[in-house]
């Protein structure tokens, strides 16, 4: 039984990670591009290493804490990275593909209109 619930955490585990990837790959910009490594492949680690736990504490080693350390070093420094990153595309003024809503398409209309 333990075994098929290590197995299915580790599909589960690289399937996450496999689409966070894609994700870094596949998306359009900078700030699309940050969301799906931050997300997807933060939950697939955590699955690999819940998986990595159960595996070595089964076998007799005793209790395995080095993945524990690992997870909460992931959980903490990855959103950390990830807000630090888009706060720094932000101030770089980095493009998004995302459309511009109405109301900031008006306020920079007026400005144009007010510096001409």
């Amino acid at each position: 039984m333990l075994e098929i619930a290590i197995s299915v955490l580790i599909i589960i585990g690289a399937a996450f990670t496999f689409i966070g990837s894609l994700g870094l790959a596949r998306l359009g910009d900078f700030y699309t591009r940050l969301h799906g490594p931050t997300k997807a492949t933060t939950l697939g680690v955590g699955a690999l290493l819940i998986a990595s736990v159960i595996h070595f504490s089964t076998t007799g080693q005793g209790v395995s804490l080095h993945e524990v350390l690992v997870t909460i070093f992931l959980f903490i420094t990855a959103p950390v990275s990830a807000h630090l990153l888009a706060k720094t595309a932000l101030h770089l003024r980095v493009g998004s593909l995302a459309p511009t809503p109405p109301r900031a398409e008006a306020a920079a209309a007026a400005k144009a209109q007010r510096d001409d």
